[in-house]
């Protein structure tokens, strides 16, 4: 960890009063504070804490022409104990100088990263501990962002940079998380290239090419799009806001990592569960044949997505083309709960933490989670 706390200039007047912790809804309020960095002459530097603002950007900035541009997310959750978790953020950190070396952004060593946003996370959490939500299934966002901001039109990687740390107080993603989400198969637009694409960057191109995607399946009455693969659009993918598990004859299949998926943190989670419980997935390639043949056959007993935004999330339908499979049962399954109630119980401390996945960090209890 840097041997020292970052320097902090405070905001005047909290905006916190304002706030609705019952109707939080997700990413749209941003908490009093925020840290930046900066790349100048080939080196990070002036890293502090300063009041959440609007930053000023030149029209020309590398960023908004060629989509210089990465993000990542993770979340801190205030326990039943009143401590604050950060659920896995090195694992975030690590997939953010990840990306960064996609998009050609000089980001610094991963170990060096992965230390300065536990610590100005740490550190905003300690200054902002009043903006974390205290409802079950609330949690504070984390959103770190790293943009191009030298103005040229040339096409090129920048030569100056912004990074950013905000929080944002949320409610859950889905709001109909007790009937299940549903998917529409997408099988004419694409996300991401199977091959040598961005679709393992977390990058804002690859969200770009899921918004007409993703609008045309809400007025379809979807939830959500079950992307398939860039080439044949044949092979399951990922869905807009989660990874893809299926429940097949008694088998947990997800698709594999393979440049083309991005590399999800509870991704990782419930493969690890699941393997310590017996229950290993295979990762390998799913054809949306199989799934609807699976469907047709009665073998499919659950399906589920995961992710920071929506933890767990039961699938209750997904749409092909004409038709709409209904999962078996509408509710979560046995398997989708049990991921649901044994992560979250360890977001929030209500289990034991026995993969060290929470950075802890000490607040004065002003609530606890109900």
């Amino acid at each position: 960890m840097p041997s020292s706390n970052f320097p902090v200039t405070t905001v005047q007047q909290s905006r916190l009063s304002r706030v609705d912790f019952d109707n939080l809804g997700f990413g749209a309020i941003f908490s009093d504070h925020m840290f930046s960095m900066v790349y100048a002459d080939g080196e990070w530097i002036n890293p502090e804490i300063i009041p959440y603002q609007a930053i000023p950007l030149e029209p020309g900035v590398a960023m908004l022409h060629y989509g210089q541009t990465v993000f990542d997310g993770y979340k801190a959750f205030r326990g039943l104990d009143g401590e604050v978790r950060i659920f896995r953020p090195e694992m975030n950190a690590k997939r953010l100088h990840d990306s960064c070396r996609r998009l050609c952004i000089p980001i610094m060593d991963a170990e060096k990263l992965c230390d300065i946003m536990i610590q100005a996370t740490r550190q905003l959490i300690e200054l902002d501990h009043q903006w974390i939500p205290s409802h079950w299934g609330q949690s504070l966002y984390v959103r770190p962002l790293v943009i191009g901001t030298e103005a040229t039109l040339e096409v090129r990687a920048a030569t100056s940079y912004r990074f950013i740390i905000m929080t944002s107080p949320v409610g859950s993603y889905f709001t109909n998380l007790e009937k299940g989400v549903s998917l529409r198969v997408e099988d004419r637009f694409t996300r991401a290239a199977s091959v040598g694409g961005l679709g393992a960057a977390k990058t804002a191109a690859n969200y770009a090419a899921s918004l007409l995607p993703g609008f045309e399946s809400r007025q379809q009455g979807f939830d959500q799009v079950l992307w398939l693969d860039g080439n044949e659009h044949r092979f399951v993918e990922e869905v807009g806001a989660m990874n893809i598990f299926f429940k097949i004859g008694g088998k947990v299949v997800t698709p594999p990592l393979g440049g083309s998926i991005l590399p999800g943190v509870v991704r990782d989670s419930v493969l690890t569960l699941l393997d310590d419980w017996g229950l290993p997935a295979e990762e390998r390639r799913i054809a949306i044949d199989e799934v609807v043949e699976a469907f047709r056959a009665g073998e499919v007993d659950e399906v589920f997505g995961a992710g920071t935004a929506a933890v767990i999330c039961p699938v209750a339908s997904i749409g092909f083309r004409a038709e709409v499979f209904a999962v078996a049962s509408a509710s979560p399954g046995e398997l989708t709960q049990r991921l649901y109630d044994e992560i979250t119980g360890i977001q929030y401390g209500k289990l034991p933490d026995r993969y060290g996945w929470n950075v802890r960090v000490p607040v004065p209890v002003a609530a606890t989670v109900t």
